[in-house]
């Protein structure tokens, strides 16, 4: 595919707000997830996540629009904000896509606006909560403050999200139905999603051998842990100035071994996927430098990547698992983006976090300190609970 630029970073994330505090949270190592204090965790077996904090949504939204908006179109505002903001120069235009990927969307809206129903009667249900219900309030928002008419979609691939609707913006692009476009991923930790995914056995837990913690590819992992937040990208065809990183190729597969709300054992899906966007970009398995992994301490998750991954490559790159810092569904995705966005832009890989000690059939190690390397594509995965892949390569030159 033609390369897309990534001119501009916004970033609303757990432990950092801002693409600089992010940057400086992947150099530290230091995890961003904490103890929940929300909601009461009392009678699940997870109770820990990694949380937004010091967030002032005044200081990106006007309070008057404020008010019309839900914590997670708050998030994706505040995060195309920065991000225009990086990006510098004149606004992008009218002639500007939006695509934004959520796993679960405004969940939280949802129950409010159902609680004021049962309770007050439908005449009395605030008519506001109903509008911010929808997965695509976010978007919409982001459009109507910026006056953006171009295409304005909101991808739910659970954690594929984000690079779906990478995808999505980069093919406009490169068909020139627009000028500019922006893409992102937007999730918040609500009570109902995180007592859920509890009962279902998904979440990390403390079990007398381990603590509760992320631990991708580590083979004590036992569970995700649930992360919130929003990442913002704006995307060029012909950038005014030096960007971040090119988006080079993308690939995308099914694995039809998977069931509705887990992963599957076919790791030569991935393969495919990654395979796909390997070719899309023109270059061969060998001159990828790094992988970005979707590890998210899942038990089977990991393990279908690090099969397809050592499938794939001989030998295996330099490989990163950035989900111990911020956690899963931690914007749809889009945070791992902007890890591997900022490791092109700073020619630097951080550090892997949560990782300790390997599977036996696992030939590979996450590397487990940040380093300098010369880095001009990295491959970005992205596995999802029901059986998506997306995989992206980021170049570090236009064609």
């Amino acid at each position: 595919m033609s390369h897309i630029a990534i001119t501009g970073i916004g970033v609303i994330a757990p432990g950092a707000i801002g693409v600089d505090a992010f940057r400086s949270l992947l150099r530290s190592g230091e995890s961003a997830i904490g103890d929940v204090d929300r909601f009461d965790t009392a009678g699940l077996s997870a109770h820990r996540a990694a949380l937004v904090r010091n967030f002032n949504p005044r200081d990106f939204i006007p309070p008057m629009k404020m008010r019309r908006m839900n914590a997670l179109s708050r998030f994706a505002v505040s995060a195309v904000k920065l991000a225009l903001d990086d990006r510098g120069g004149d606004p992008p235009g009218a002639n500007t896509g939006v695509a934004i990927g959520t796993a679960f969307g405004p969940v939280q809206t949802s129950v409010d606006y159902m609680r004021e129903y049962v309770e007050k009667g439908a005449a009395l249900a605030p008519p506001q909560l109903f509008a911010e219900s929808v997965a695509n309030a976010p978007g919409s928002h982001i459009a109507i403050e910026h006056g953006l008419r171009g295409f304005n979609v909101t991808v739910t691939q659970r954690e594929s999200s984000a690079l779906a609707a990478a995808m999505y913006a980069s093919a406009q692009l490169v068909k020139g139905t627009v000028r500019a476009a922006l893409f992102g991923g937007v999730e918040e930790v609500n009570e109902m999603i995180f007592s859920v995914l509890d009962r279902i056995g998904a979440l990390a837990h403390s079990n007398g051998a381990v603590d509760e913690r992320s631990r991708p590819f580590d083979r004590r992992r036992n569970g995700l842990v649930l992360g919130e937040g929003a990442a913002a990208f704006t995307l060029e065809s012909s950038p005014a100035h030096e960007p971040y990183a090119y988006i080079s190729g993308f690939g995308m597969s099914r694995d039809t071994t998977a069931s509705i709300s887990d992963w599957g054992s076919d790791h030569n899906a991935v393969v495919r996927a990654m395979r796909a966007a390997i070719d899309d970009a023109g270059i061969e398995p060998s001159m990828v430098d790094a992988i970005y992994a979707s590890a998210n301490s899942s038990q089977r998750a990991d393990r279908l990547e690090y099969l397809a991954i050592q499938s794939l490559f001989a030998p295996v790159p330099p490989v990163v698992a950035t989900k111990g810092y911020f956690g899963e569904y931690a914007a749809g995705g889009a945070l791992q983006v902007a890890a591997a966005v900022l490791a092109m832009s700073d020619q630097t890989l951080h550090a892997s976090a949560g990782f300790e000690r390997a599977d036996d059939e696992m030939r590979f190690e996450p590397i487990p300190e940040s380093r300098g390397i010369a880095l001009d594509n990295i491959l970005v995965n992205s596995i999802s609970a029901g059986g998506g892949i997306v995989s992206m390569v980021l170049s570090r030159e236009s064609k």
